[in-house]
């Protein structure tokens, strides 16, 4: 997954499904990309909604590409915009989120590209109905030293590849089954089962155009990522 993905869909149905009592107002898109505000699924950040319901959920606008606490700047969010299944308990960057504050992204699709980098191909990949499913990601909250302003931001997840995005690329986010999204958000659980392609045959590859202004490079992720 290489930065983009897609979310149109009507707060009321992404909050009935992720089971939150609403969602901030977003900007809906069909390429949403690093650095952008869009909306993520927890749990309540609040320790008054905690006490009162440990696992009570809550939908926030943060910005994609993970800003952990200790970065000098929120542009070390750049570099983190995915985090590998297979290193992301390790890895300083995500090691502390992947045990305590794990997320959701509600999305109707993700676009991955392959061929050539001078003649690549943009491939949406969404499940056959279209219908909203949820990314697993990792969410932080860096604080600004000069100003103490705070900025929430996260990363999604990426494993290897199914047998039908094998086709076009090694690599895949992860998708979670809804009625896995407990054992995903609450920390008491160990989510590591969950951290495996997505299996069947409900996802659906379709070739799209390729933008004249789209940049389909992946941004580079440093060792400390």
């Amino acid at each position: 997954m290489r930065g983009r993905y897609e979310l149109v869909e009507h707060p009321d149905r992404i909050a009935a499904q992720f089971g939150v009592s609403g969602v901030p107002a977003f900007e809906a898109g069909e390429d949403l990309r690093p650095t952008q505000a869009v909306p993520i699924i927890r749990q309540s950040y609040a320790s008054d909604a905690r006490a009162a319901d440990p696992l009570a959920r809550e939908c926030v606008l943060a910005r994609w590409g993970l800003v952990p606490p200790w970065a000098k700047d929120t542009r070390f969010g750049l570099r983190c915009i995915n985090a590998r299944a297979e290193t992301v308990d390790r890895l300083p960057a995500f090691r502390v989120a992947y045990r305590h504050r794990r997320c959701l992204i509600p999305a109707n699709a993700y676009f991955e590209w392959s061929g050539e980098p001078l003649q690549p191909k943009r491939w949406r990949v969404s499940f056959h109905d279209d219908r909203l499913f949820g990314l697993a990601g990792l969410w932080e909250r860096w604080v600004d030293r000069a100003s103490n302003a705070t900025l929430d931001s996260f990363t999604v997840v990426t494993c290897k590849a199914n047998p039908a995005v094998l086709a076009i690329h090694g690599r895949m986010p992860v998708i979670v089954a809804r009625e896995d999204y407990e054992t995903w958000l609450d920390a008491r659980h160990n989510p590591r089962s969950l951290l495996a392609p997505f299996h069947g045959d409900a996802l659906r590859l379709k070739q799209m155009q390729l933008p004249e202004a789209d940049d389909p490079q992946p941004l580079a992720v440093p060792a400390s990522c």
